[in-house]
């Protein structure tokens, strides 16, 4: 009896070892000493991105998870062409693919900056209208820019029979306006190929698509002769940059001009908008902007002369600037909506994206798709 009584202490012992033991396991995990389990926990939301990479193991073993959310800049417009700016979360649907989603971030205030490429269409074609172009070019930029430190950029680029880069993304509208004030016109004309290289060279590295809004501004009477790419191989390109294309027409009323199907259709197909501030009749005597060809600097007036035959004049050029005004308050204005995508598989597929406005008569602009691919991370 007394021998049995004599083993119990030793047992006790041997517990409170074990349970010491346990208690330091468990402290030493606690103290992220183990980080291969923590990481393998779902849902960790990496901040950095949206679109995210898919799960991927380093090489000290740890799996590292991103939550996919898409980002959607959304113009709200009324009948009237101008912006509705009190419309709620609960006033929106998004699909995908046809497939309702849950609108997981909502702002109506805090919008990613802006990177703006203002391509001006300097052929041939546009030497009657080049400089009133530049002169409403840079009132643009000071309102897109104001200060210097922006939060936003602009890059320029001009086309003719080839594009090229006048000015990379910047946020100093002195610097710009130097530019755009020594721009010159001759030459032919690839459009496509402008876009196609605007979207590829600089919006693909303008920062990841879920931190910036991307948007390109043509200035063109939408009429291509020398690209290498095609219209349909433009179109993809900004699809792949997620970049929303807004078009101005600057051929004068009374010419037929079959580029204007193609810029209401480059604005369509990418969510933008299309102007044509110069469509409308003008009347035949210096007053009303009318002035016959060749007399763009005269002060004569050409009154009996057909509308077909003549072109505008800096009074009514001034449209051009209010189109681009247009422009600028419909982006200051946008709607930022972000939905983590039912369908997280990241295959590279094209996913198209519809957003619906539950109060009716409304006008809506916004990116037509996304490709799911981990590669608009390291673009």
């Amino acid at each position: 009896m007394r021998r049995a009584e004599a083993r119990q202490p030793d047992g006790a012992l041997r517990w409170r070892r074990l349970v010491l033991l346990v208690a330091i396991a468990w402290a030493v995990a606690a103290c992220g000493l183990a980080p291969a389990r923590a990481a393998r926990l779902p849902g960790r939301k990496d901040s950095s991105s949206s679109f995210a990479k898919a799960s991927g193991e380093d090489s000290q073993g740890q799996i590292h998870v991103r939550v996919n959310v898409v980002n959607v800049p959304v113009t709200v417009l009324d009948k009237q062409g101008l912006p509705v700016i009190n419309l709620t979360r609960k006033d929106f649907r998004v699909y995908e693919d046809g497939k309702l989603q849950r609108i997981r971030y909502f702002s109506a205030e805090h919008r990613p900056p802006l990177r703006i490429g203002l391509l001006v269409d300097t052929s041939n074609s546009a030497v009657r209208v080049l400089k009133f172009e530049k002169r409403a070019a840079s009132e643009f930029v000071y309102d897109i820019l104001g200060e210097r430190n922006s939060r936003n950029q602009i890059f320029l680029e001009t086309f003719d029979s080839t594009s090229s880069l006048i000015q990379n993304f910047t946020d100093d509208p002195d610097r710009l306006n130097s530019k755009i004030r020594h721009l010159q016109a001759g030459g032919g004309k690839a459009l496509y190929d402008a876009i196609y290289n605007a979207c590829k060279n600089q919006m693909l590295h303008s920062g990841p698509p879920e931190d910036t809004r991307r948007v390109i501004v043509l200035i063109s009477d939408g009429v291509d002769a020398n690209s290498t790419h095609t219209f349909d191989q433009a179109i993809a390109m900004a699809h792949r940059a997620e970049t929303a294309i807004y078009t101005i027409g600057n051929v004068p009323w009374g010419y037929s001009n079959p580029g204007d199907d193609y810029l209401r259709q480059l604005a369509e197909q990418t969510g933008g908008a299309a102007f044509f501030p110069l469509e409308h009749e003008p009347g035949t005597d210096l007053l009303s902007g009318y002035l016959a060809h060749g007399q763009i600097d005269s002060m004569q007036t050409n009154k009996g002369l057909g509308a077909e035959t003549g072109i505008y004049t800096a009074d009514r050029m001034v449209q051009i600037a209010d189109s681009l005004n247009s422009i600028e308050e419909q982006l200051q204005n946008q709607y930022s909506i972000g939905y983590t995508p039912t369908d997280d598989v990241l295959d590279g597929t094209y996913r198209t994206i519809k957003v619906v406005a539950l109060r009716k008569g409304l006008i809506l602009h916004y990116k037509p798709g996304y490709f799911a691919t981990p590669a608009v991370l390291g673009r």
